[in-house]
């Protein structure tokens, strides 16, 4: 028997006015586990990172006289390493925020700047 709906289950399929709307955003943010993804993939680049300076640092190791351009390039790249890993460690740690801010365009053009530098001095050292 299909008829109007009744008043009171009418009422009961409205949302209150204290509960959000389905087609609205909920007011609390829950981030499930993306900030713990977000973390995991700062650590594995921060360890990229440091596989990349211990390879420039083995590289004089072996090198029985290595000359001065190799050793400052090994200095720069710990510089840089130790840039990279501090700025990481800064976002790692904001993401335990409930509403982490948003990466900054200076931070991420840092963090770059350090991942390339990291690249062309580990290249120069095996040269």
């Amino acid at each position: 028997m299909a008829g109007p709906p009744r008043r009171d289950q009418a009422e009961h399929d409205q949302p209150s006015r204290d509960q959000p709307r389905r087609d609205q955003p909920s007011p609390f943010r829950d981030p499930g586990l993306q900030p713990e993804r977000t973390r995991l993939a700062w650590r594995r680049t921060t360890l990229s990172c440091t596989v990349v300076a211990i390879l420039a640092g083995r590289q004089v190791v072996q090198h029985r006289d290595p000359g001065p351009m190799v050793i400052v390039a090994v200095a720069l790249v710990l510089l840089v390493w130790i840039a990279f890993v501090a700025a990481a460690h800064v976002r790692m740690r904001a993401m335990y925020d409930s509403r982490p801010p948003v990466l900054s365009a200076r931070t991420a053009l840092a963090l770059v700047a350090c991942t390339c530098a990291l690249a062309v001095l580990g290249g120069a050292i095996l040269v």
